[in-house]
């Protein structure tokens, strides 16, 4: 898990902070979809920046160094980077919703302004979700391993927060993921749905009709390869020693492990959200590319004159 984490942050990090210079650098014209894109790409970078800290616990044999107070920010940080960016991704289905299916009643309604009060209802909402896990005690200590204190990793059985954690994570998956999961689904299909019918009224080009399948195509994965695992092996994991199912070597934790590797790695997927979600950032990111290559391209025709021009005066 630490390799896979050390992969995530070398790619992750460059095309996050590439993706938000563009948005709030590059980009001026601030539509709803790029505050949308440039919120969400802050929290997957403010996510890879705390993964150094899961490394080092896991390279450690598990052992959480760093104290219970920062284990508790660790935890609430994690669960809010997964529930903010499954926000995110439900709004901007919807902003995608309303552009397509309704592009001139819309107009009042996607502003820069209520797209910035909506993220910052998001932001709001994800904090609140996982404020509980500020309150609680995240450590538990395991001496007969030769491991001191283990950070979000071991619940006891029998143990009264457990069936906290039931009503916590039952509660947060429903409201967090399954009720955006249905109405992101609801609005790419009837996005998609609109776009064939134009497309049978009106001559339009195939990369129009290409992009929001693949965009669809791509927070569909990001959802059930990456959200959804971590939702329900966690829901299962909870209602199962809440009942006394637990036993020594149970395969959900590995489940678990592999999930919460799943889930991280949503964060180099976001930006191919950026690059079919905003024709904006796709020429920004083109513009660049082009401009590294015209200068490389201009130096090496410099160097040609410059040898021909010596080859001639000898």
């Amino acid at each position: 898990m630490p390799f896979i984490y050390i992969i995530i942050i070398l790619i992750s990090l460059p095309l996050n902070a590439l993706a938000l210079v563009a948005f709030t650098c590059w980009i001026r014209e601030k539509k709803p979809a790029v505050i949308y894109m440039s919120h969400l790409a802050c929290v997957d970078l403010l996510f890879t920046l705390l993964l150094p800290l899961k490394i080092h616990y896991q390279m450690n044999a598990s052992d959480w160094v760093f104290g219970e107070a920062a284990c508790r920010v660790l935890s609430a940080a994690y669960y809010c980077y997964m529930y903010c960016s499954i926000l995110l991704m439900m709004s901007m289905s919807v902003d995608r919703l309303l552009a397509v299916v309704f592009p001139i009643a819309s107009l009042t309604w996607r502003s820069t302004r209520k797209a910035t009060f909506i993220c910052t209802l998001v932001w709001l909402l994800a904090l609140a979700g996982t404020m509980p896990l500020l309150l609680m005690s995240q450590t538990v200590e395991i001496k007969n391993l030769g491991v001191t204190v283990t950070c979000h990793d071991v619940l006891r059985q029998n143990d009264p927060t457990v069936l906290y954690y039931v009503h916590l994570f039952s509660i947060l998956s429903c409201l967090y993921f399954f009720l955006p999961l249905v109405v992101t689904l609801v609005s790419y299909s009837t996005i998609i749905y609109a776009l064939s019918v134009k497309s049978d009224r009106l001559t339009s080009s195939s990369d129009k009709r290409r992009r929001p399948v693949i965009m669809a195509a791509a927070v569909l994965f990001v959802f059930v390869v990456c959200f959804a695992p971590t939702n329900g092996i966690l829901l299962y994991h909870c209602v199962h020693l809440a009942t006394g199912g637990h036993r020594e070597g149970d395969s959900s934790y590995a489940a678990y492990l592999l999930a919460v590797c799943l889930e991280s790695a949503s964060v180099f997927l976001d930006p191919l959200l950026y690059y079919y979600g905003s024709s904006q950032y796709r020429k920004q990111v083109r513009s660049v590319f082009w401009c590294k290559k015209a200068k490389k391209g201009a130096k090496m025709q410099s160097n040609t004159k410059d040898s021909q021009c010596t080859t001639a005066s000898q």
